[in-house]
């Protein structure tokens, strides 16, 4: 029993993190408070959302989110906000423009890169080695029964 106990104790402690006394009382934006907050990144934790982050900072931005809800702005209104407070770092799943485009195609394109040497390099190699280069001429034959007659 005490296991069961336990393993509960583990499973619901993510959802101890928001504080009852954060809780809004509009149960519609309590909702979009807590789905703006699986979008955002505990900059203490890293890569836990702050829904789910027992830090200070964490609830600071839990905080932050509802307050910005609560004075009327939108849900793009909030991230911008909190992004341009904290920088694009904040957000769980980055932006695929801008600076970020880099880090989305720069594994792909080192990829094309790498197999384009290996095939230019696997063809010059096939080029440089002729048929029957590995064939001794006839002075190379003589010096080598030569050499092994000793």
């Amino acid at each position: 029993m005490r296991w069961f106990l336990l393993a509960l104790a583990l499973w619901a402690a993510p959802a101890l993190a928001v504080q009852p006394n954060e809780v809004l009382s509009d149960p519609v934006l309590e909702e979009r408070a807590r789905a703006l907050s699986q979008e955002l990144r505990c900059l203490v934790c890293r890569n836990e959302n702050i829904d789910d982050s027992n830090a200070e900072l964490a609830r600071d931005l839990r905080l932050l989110v509802r307050e910005r809800l609560v004075e009327g702005d939108s849900d793009e209104e909030v991230l911008s906000f909190i992004v341009s407070r904290y920088g694009e770092y904040v957000l769980l799943n980055p932006t695929k423009g801008g600076s970020n485009m880099i880090l989305y195609y720069a594994g792909p394109a080192m990829l094309l890169f790498a197999l384009l040497i290996g095939g230019f390099y696997l063809r010059t190699r096939a080029r440089s080695t002729p048929e029957g280069s590995n064939t001794l001429n006839e002075e190379e034959a003589e010096r080598l029964k030569r050499i092994m007659r000793d």
